[in-house]
Order: structure tokens, then sequence, then C-alpha cells
């Protein structure tokens, strides 16, 4: 069985295991009593891979990756958090119940079937030799004539190899906890004296936003570039007419599908935070993120806006942000919107009305993580009137209005639509409230932090997300004039990629002192 969905094919399954073979041949050399503990071990071990390879699928769905047997095991409490906010408590528990008994099922059934073979083998143990011995001879054949079936060799030793991959992936897991820490030991501005740091930006206001799941695929993808390349067009012509100028480039994110917090923690650490492991490693370290060097300048106040944040969050603390708001904190009285708790125009508009909009204050660094175009992407709300917006009761109608998440999910194309317009809402929000709220002293850097889940890129292995600068003053943009970005806030198929783990020196020594 593969361990891939994609793979699930009547050709996958046309092979001749060399695994299953040898040990045909070793149940049968064996005694009794040997014979019945290999039987249950060999079948328990094979219900064992089967889940594993049935965990890859779901990994594979949504990440487009394998199930790392290091790292990922906190990630099913998320999947599980994930299905309780989207689909409520009931779903929760029956989606739990169900995979416990497949897990468990699975066990019980693979062992009963390898002993009832073992069985069979052993009463008719001339034909069990004899048919193993031609298959061993039909599988060396076949490998030596390279014979294959739909384009896949009849002759494989595919568990084996998944096998060995684990093995190694288990290696390298432990290896690299040793290569981070090296590479975290190295910050090129930890000696910087605060009065020399962003001293290009000193007196303005700079918002570093997330736009969930926004990725090249949403802009370079033809079933979804028109619509998306629209509105990102007519933002970008909004903000020329109020007098901003803007400058595109992409960023490779470490992350596709899902794991937010690894794109969110490697942009501001400039550190590359590909799994738990780093992730966790980074957050009880003492690493200077770009958030912490705002602080340490002591010319900014350093806020969160999360509203994605629904409990107790102390990975915040090493953010260094002076206030976070979660999504308990923005005075938000409305629906949540399938795993949305508040959306994106509140949370800008709160943003507005708790620090920007503040009289005599001093200027804000705000780290801002948008949530209303994470999947599953169904309902969707749309843009209001901003002096409707109120405690957010307004969304309980717009919600009505919004497709069922159940109903969505049946037909892949729906799903592509609505995250099409997810993008869109979420992209109108942040450029009306550019039009609306910034001034001269305002700052704006948006990005994507991760392309939406396999099923929405078709599959595709590109981590590219854009990111955008968008300003009034023309200094701020003439500081990265040497970055060769697009102008507006599409940037061009060929506009330069950066591993994301780049973009925080780059940045910092853009808006650092100027060498005469």
């Amino acid at each position: 069985m593969p361990n891939q969905v994609e793979r699930l094919e009547v050709g996958a399954f046309l092979r001749l295991p060399a695994e299953g073979i040898l040990l045909a041949g070793l149940l049968l050399a064996l005694p009794p009593r040997g014979r019945r503990i290999a039987a249950v071990i060999s079948g328990a071990f094979l219900g064992l891979v089967t889940v594993l390879k049935f965990v890859d699928m779901g990994f594979y769905q949504v990440m487009a990756r394998p199930f790392d047997l290091v790292l990922d095991w906190i990630l099913l409490d998320d999947a599980t958090d994930f299905v309780r906010e989207s689909f409520g408590r009931t779903g929760q528990v029956l989606a739990v119940i169900g995979v416990i008994v497949l897990f468990i099922g699975l066990l019980v059934l693979m062992t009963l079937a390898m002993v009832r073979v073992t069985g069979l083998m052993t009463r008719h143990r001339p034909v069990a030799a004899r048919t193993t011995l031609i298959l061993g001879t039909a599988w060396i054949t076949c490998v030596t004539l390279g014979v294959q079936v739909s384009g896949v060799p009849v002759a494989t030793k595919g568990n084996a190899e998944f096998l060995g991959n684990r093995v190694e992936q288990v290696q390298a897991g432990l290896r690299d906890a040793r290569v981070f820490e090296e590479l975290a030991a190295v910050d090129a501005f930890a000696d910087t004296p605060p009065d020399q740091l962003l001293t290009g930006l000193r007196g303005k206001d700079v918002l570093f936003t997330f736009i969930e799941s926004y990725g090249r695929s949403a802009i370079e993808d033809p079933d979804m570039a028109a619509g998306v390349g629209a509105v990102l067009d007519d933002g970008s012509r909004t903000l020329d007419e109020a007098g901003f100028a803007s400058r595109s480039g992409w960023l490779r994110s470490p992350t596709t599908g899902a794991g937010s917090w690894l794109a969110h923690s490697t942009f501001l650490s400039g550190l590359w935070i590909k799994n738990q492991q780093r992730y966790r490693s980074l957050t009880t370290s003492d690493r200077m993120n770009i958030t912490n060097y705002f602080g340490k300048t002591g010319a900014w106040r350093t806020v969160g806006i999360v509203p994605g944040v629904r409990r107790a969050w102390p990975e915040g603390k090493f953010f260094g942000l002076e206030r976070i708001y979660d999504s308990e904190q923005l005075g938000y009285h409305g629906p949540y919107f399938s795993w949305t708790p508040v959306p994106d125009q509140f949370s800008l508009e709160a943003f507005e009305r708790l620090e920007h909009g503040r009289e005599d204050r001093e200027p804000v660094m705000a780290e801002i993580i948008l949530a209303s175009s994470h999947n599953p992407w169904a309902p969707v709300a749309r843009m209001v009137d901003w002096e409707d917006l109120g405690d957010g009761s307004i969304f309980h109608e717009i919600k009505k209005e919004g497709a069922d998440p159940k109903e969505v999910w049946k037909d892949p194309d729906r799903v592509r639509t609505e995250y099409r317009k997810s993008i869109e809402y979420s992209v109108t929000s942040l450029v009306e409230w550019m039009k609306r709220y910034g001034d001269e002293d305002t700052v704006l850097v948006f990005l994507g932090d991760h392309q939406p889940l396999p099923s929405v890129t078709k599959g595709s292995k590109n981590r590219d997300v854009p990111i955008t600068v968008v300003a009034k003053d023309p200094k701020v943009l003439d500081r990265i004039q040497d970055w060769n970005w697009t102008e507006g806030i599409k940037p061009a198929t060929d506009a330069p990629v950066w591993p994301m783990d780049k973009f925080r020196d780059r940045f910092m020594t853009a808006y650092g002192p100027q060498q005469p």
C-alpha cells in the first residue's frame, strides 16, 4: 500500500513485495512455536506500518510531507483542536473515536490475518514452499528485466525502503538539534548598540502583517489568478492614489499547507525553523527577533494582534512584545467563521482602536497575524462599512450568507473558489485599512506565511509566498531599491526569491545606519 492518496491506484497493488516473499520463507522454516510468535509479531508490525502509512496520507494532504516520527507528535493534538474549532465538539469526538477504532482494528485484524495465513501455509507446506520459490524466482526475473505495470515496477522492496527512510528520518531529527544550536549561536546584530539599530525607521509605525495561506498559487494558478490578480491590481491603484508606494517580491517558506508558526518564527528570527523541535528550541532560547530589536531600541512600543490565539500562549513572551491582544481581547462579539475567531477587517479596526489610533502615543511596531484565510475557507466574511463594524455583531448575518464548509469540501473546485475569496478579502481588508488610517509615518510589511493545502495548489511543491512593503515616505522604499522588487503589491513571476530566514538580516541592514 502506498502512503499517499494520489498513488492509491490498482497498479500500485499489482506488485511482488520482496519482504512478503522473504517472510513467507522464514515462517515456513521456523519450528511451530517460533512460527506462531513470528506470525503475531510480524502481523502487529505490519499493522503499525499500515497505520503509519495512513498517517502519512493525512500529512501529505495537509503539509505535503510524511509524518515525522520524532517531531510531529505534538501536531496530533493541534489536529484535534482544529477539528473541534471547525466542526464542533461532536465532530472532534467522532473523529477521535474513529481514529482509535481504526488503529486498534488494523492491529488486531492484521495480526489475525497473518496468523491465519501462516496456519494455511503450514497445512499445505509443499505447495506453499513451491509457491514461495516460484514467487522469489519471479521477483528476481522482474528486477532483472525491469518489468512494469502502468509505469510501476512489479518487483518491489517498497516497505524496506519505506522503513529505511524512516530510520534515516529519525537519525536526522536527532542530529538536527545539534546543528540548529550551532546556527542559532550566530547573530550579526547581537553586539550592535541600540542607537545603531533600525535608524532608518525611527518615528515610523512599522506593521509586520501575515496573511494566512497566502502563497504563489493564489497569484499564479490559472483558476485563481484572474480574481486575486484583479484585487491586487486594484489595491496597487488604490494605494497609489492615496499617496503610497509599494514594492513586492517572494520569500520561500519553510512549511506548506500548515504550520504557520514555523513561518512566523523563521521570518522574525532569521533562522530556518523547519520543524517543531527547532521551534521549541528557538522559543526557549535568548535569540533576538526583529520584534526584540525594535524593543531594544526603546524607540517603539511593541504589540501583537493575534486573533487566532484563544488559549495560553507562553511562546508569546519569546517574541518580546509588550502587549499581546488575542481573540478575547479585541472586543469582538460576533461569530466564529469555522476556525477563524475574528474576521480580518475587525482585527485591523481593533488594532486602530486599541493602539494605532491612540493620541499622544509613541511609535508602534506591531506583529499582526490575520486569520480569515485559514482553512477550511468557508464561510468567508465580506467587507462592510468601517463605521458599521461596531462590536462585530454585524457578522452574524454575514456568516449566514456564507457557504457551509461540509458542503464546500465535497467539491475540490469549490474549495479552491472559497480559498480565493478568502485571500481577496484579507488583501482588501489590509489595503482599505492602509488607505483609511495610514499616513506619512506608516510602514506596512505584509506577506503570506505558507502555501495553502496541496488540494488547493494541485500538488505543487513550490513554497513561495508574496511579500510587500508599503510606505508613503519615499525614503523608506529608497533604502530597498537594490532589492529589485516589483512595483505595486503584486510581485512579478520573475521577482527575486529569498529563503524566508534571510529577510531579517537584509531588512535590518537596509534600515540600519547608511554608509557614507
